[in-house]
């Protein structure tokens, strides 16, 4: 399972600004230079995604000289799942093509619903969880799963 490149970096890009501080609009803005150089990110990469980023509200731009980016809410409100979604990622798992219509119903499911498990799971976590670290252990096994004891 992995995550687009661009959804990395968004998500690298709002923690770098959500570990500066609250995004208020009293703070002084974050450039996209500053944002680059602390997470060895092309700039020309991240105003890209700053586009939908501003877009979906997630950050508000400044401009002029002290321009730059703020949060658009504070990091306790944002989630992951709403960063990723908004550079246009999708949250999916399994093999490239899990959605063509050829592939027979049962992987289909397997797959789209490994995908919602993933989308559900990012969606509970904050961006101010990241920057302080609380993300381990917060995964859960799914009720009624199959118990994984070895026995047969």
């Amino acid at each position: 399972m992995r995550l687009s490149t661009r959804g990395r970096y968004a998500v690298m890009a709002l923690t770098e600004m959500a570990r500066r501080g609250p995004g208020g609009a009293k703070e002084a803005p974050m450039t996209l230079a500053e944002i680059a150089q602390a997470q060895m990110l092309s700039v020309a990469y991240l105003e890209q995604l700053f586009g939908r980023l501003r877009r979906a509200g997630l950050v508000r731009s400044a401009r002029g000289p002290g321009g730059g980016y703020r949060l658009g809410r504070p990091a306790v409100a944002i989630t992951i799942a709403e960063i990723v979604e908004a550079v246009d990622d999708t949250i999916a798992s399994g093999p490239e093509g899990a959605d063509m219509p050829d592939m027979p119903s049962d992987q289909r499911d397997l797959w789209r619903e490994l995908g919602e498990q993933v989308r559900l799971f990012l969606s509970a976590i904050s961006l101010q969880d990241v920057v302080d670290g609380r993300t381990m252990g917060r995964a859960v096994p799914v009720p009624g799963g199959a118990a994984l004891s070895g026995e047969e």
